[in-house]
């Protein structure tokens, strides 16, 4: 059943994440429809694009925690956010790990797009992608990261939404992902 984990277990990895959507407009305001997106480098050479963001630490309010890893990926100083727009919680027991995503809107901003200081090394590119291109752009991310964003883009919205994935099997290659969402506002 999706919603309540059907599992407790210490030895289940779980990560907290803040997503960020940086629109274009805010980087280029007289350019076309835009969305700012990562390159992501990972293990095994897997390459994918996601909104920038990342695991946010221990204690860290989520905003804060955004804020740096934005910073960090692409050099962008983030001074206020609207959300969360939406929230993923993906529950995979076969693969012993539960991840929560808050996904917020950059509402403003300052400094220059600069990759290439990730402590991680994970994000190797940043790209303002036309809204139309998304969709393509995102083709090999994650379900979890890509429907919910591809949702908003298409008719977005300002209460927050809550997306549910349990993601079974243990073969990364073969995973079955079921999906649902509801509005929480």
């Amino acid at each position: 059943m999706l919603g309540t984990p059907r599992w407790q277990n210490e030895s289940v990895q779980q990560w907290l994440v803040g997503g960020g959507i940086i629109e274009g407009s805010l980087l280029e305001p007289d350019g076309e429809p835009a969305l700012l997106l990562v390159q992501n480098t990972r293990r095994g050479g897997l390459v994918d694009w996601t909104p920038p963001g990342g695991v946010i630490d221990l204690g860290e309010p989520v905003v804060d925690g955004l804020t740096r890893e934005v910073q960090e990926e692409t050099g962008l100083s983030v001074q206020s956010w609207h959300g969360p727009l939406y929230v993923i919680e993906a529950d995979a027991p076969g693969l012993g790990w539960h991840l929560r995503v808050e996904v917020h809107r950059a509402a403003r901003l300052s400094g220059m797009l600069v990759v290439g200081a990730d402590p991680d090394g994970i994000v190797t590119n940043a790209d303002l992608v036309p809204l139309g291109d998304c969709a393509t752009r995102l083709n090999d991310s994650h379900p979890w990261v890509r429907e919910p964003l591809i949702h908003w883009l298409e008719s977005p919205w300002e209460n927050t939404r809550k997306y549910e994935y349990l993601v079974e099997g243990t073969n990364l290659r073969s995973l079955a992902v079921t999906s649902r969402y509801t509005d929480v506002s």
